[in-house]
């Protein structure tokens, strides 16, 4: 697939890792550099706007640690002399409505401001849209959230990055400058097989938004720790996984009419669906590519995550680099292979083993329970009690309840549907039976019964 995707694109040089818990890493390159470095898994890639992800990260990271709030205005946390009101969560979500890039032709004249310069001309970007309106890409916003987090951590945006993200995850050959052994990026002719050079633009105060350089090897772990980072960063050093949940939760869709990716904070979404295919798939299946693509003068990369699905094992990501901007199978070749690996190489299937039965509490109201005229199933599953409604396709997840505190029969939902509603618990007084619920206060009976 990678041979077949570098030849129908014509890319001087392309680079592919795949990363998941279960398997020994996986690595293909095809092609050359194009200079004396031999094209092998150390070569590094500009991974342009998947920069961006990074960035992100390091907003959550002030966010949990109660130093900014997503609803907080930017000029909170960064001096500007305009648009000072955008918000956080918009800007991660680029529903901020500000301009796309800096002001000034940037990507004609190569000139990218310092930081002095990106901050006074602020005064003459434009707001396009109003805030929440829609969906509308920017880097000037990716920019202005890095440049806040470097302002809060008191240090520049490249500093906290390595301290707070590239060191504690291992990302030793993701750096902000190309190296000795770095593809060159080309433009391919469209008419003959000659490919020119593209030149390398350090962005200066652009940088929070796509300066990065790396290997596939580090972005597809990188990836995967967007995907389930709770099997990469066990302690939550860098992120807490409901952090990274909160991230992934889709915010806008790019498209009025196609939702076929939308954005969370500061990651692209992309649900595959039943396009996963395979065998073991089940009808309902939701599957989730989560990640980022990235462009940059004679560069394209697609870095994303796969969560859900039957045979997708923990930690999955997949990492496909090119050198050229205009290879755009690279940015489909990810999805592809991530599909592929989950449809032909299968995680194991665990055995079921019998667990312990419910608490005595809840024994009784397991079993079928109507409300607004619809049936539902409550069980006892992996120690938690679930609902689900009885004819809900096998892949769409379950409600989760958790009792409160020293209150059993009043359970907070705590994913699924409705969650963060209660569920209340009614018993009759004579043997302490279950004899109806209230669930987001809709009443829940054991025979379908009618409103009042």
């Amino acid at each position: 697939m990678v041979r077949q995707a570098q030849v129908e694109s014509r890319i001087p040089a392309v680079s592919v890792a795949l990363h998941r818990a279960d398997r020994a890493p996986w690595t293909c390159t095809v092609g050359s550099t194009g200079s004396a470095a031999p094209l092998d898994e150390r070569t590094t890639f500009r991974i342009g706007s998947v920069t961006k992800t990074f960035t992100a990260v390091l907003v959550l990271q002030c966010r949990d640690e109660g130093l900014l709030d997503l609803d907080d205005p930017i000029g909170a946390h960064l001096d500007v002399p305009e648009h000072g009101e955008l918000t956080v969560r918009r800007l991660l979500s680029h529903t901020s409505g500000v301009q796309r890039e800096p002001y000034g032709d940037i990507w004609d004249t190569l000139h990218t401001p310092r930081l002095e310069e990106f901050l006074a001309d602020l005064a003459r970007a434009e707001r396009v849209l109003p805030p929440a309106r829609r969906f509308h890409y920017s880097n000037l916003g990716a920019a202005l959230l890095g440049q806040a987090v470097a302002r809060i951590r008191g240090g520049t945006w490249a500093e906290v990055l390595a301290d707070r993200v590239l060191g504690p995850l291992g990302l030793a050959d993701t750096s902000l400058a190309p190296g000795p052994e770095s593809a060159t990026g080309f433009l391919v002719d469209p008419y003959s097989d000659h490919a020119r050079p593209e030149p390398n633009t350090d962005l200066g105060a652009l940088g929070p938004a796509a300066q990065l350089w790396s290997t596939a090897s580090d972005m597809a772990r990188w990836a995967a720790f967007l995907a389930d980072p709770a099997a990469l960063d066990p302690a939550g050093a860098v992120l807490r996984p409901a952090t990274l949940d909160e991230m992934r939760w889709p915010l806008t869709v790019t498209d009025e009419v196609l939702w076929g990716a939308g954005f969370g904070l500061g990651l692209i979404l992309v649900p595959q669906g039943d396009r996963s295919g395979g065998s073991r798939s089940v009808a309902g299946e939701r599957v989730l590519h989560v990640g980022h693509d990235g462009a940059m003068p004679g560069f394209l990369a697609s870095v994303y995550g796969r969560r859900g699905g039957a045979g997708t094992p923990g930690a999955m990501g997949c990492a496909v680099l090119g050198s050229s901007g205009t290879g755009v199978a690279v940015n489909e070749l990810s999805h592809q292979l991530l599909a592929a690996s989950a449809r032909d190489d299968p995680a194991d299937i665990e055995p079921w083993t019998p667990g312990e039965p419910a608490p005595e509490a809840y024994r009784g109201l397991l079993g079928r329970w109507w409300g607004e005229g619809f049936e539902y199933v409550f069980s006892w599953r992996d120690g938690t009690l679930q609902a689900r409604g009885a004819a809900d396709p096998a892949g769409k997840p379950p409600a989760i309840f958790e009792p409160l505190p020293d209150r059993p029969d009043i359970l907070r939902t705590i994913s699924g549907r409705e969650t963060g509603e209660l569920l209340r618990l009614t018993r009759d007084e004579e043997h302490g039976n279950v004899i109806k619920m209230h669930w987001a206060t809709y009443r829940f009976t054991r025979s379908q019964e009618t409103f009042g």
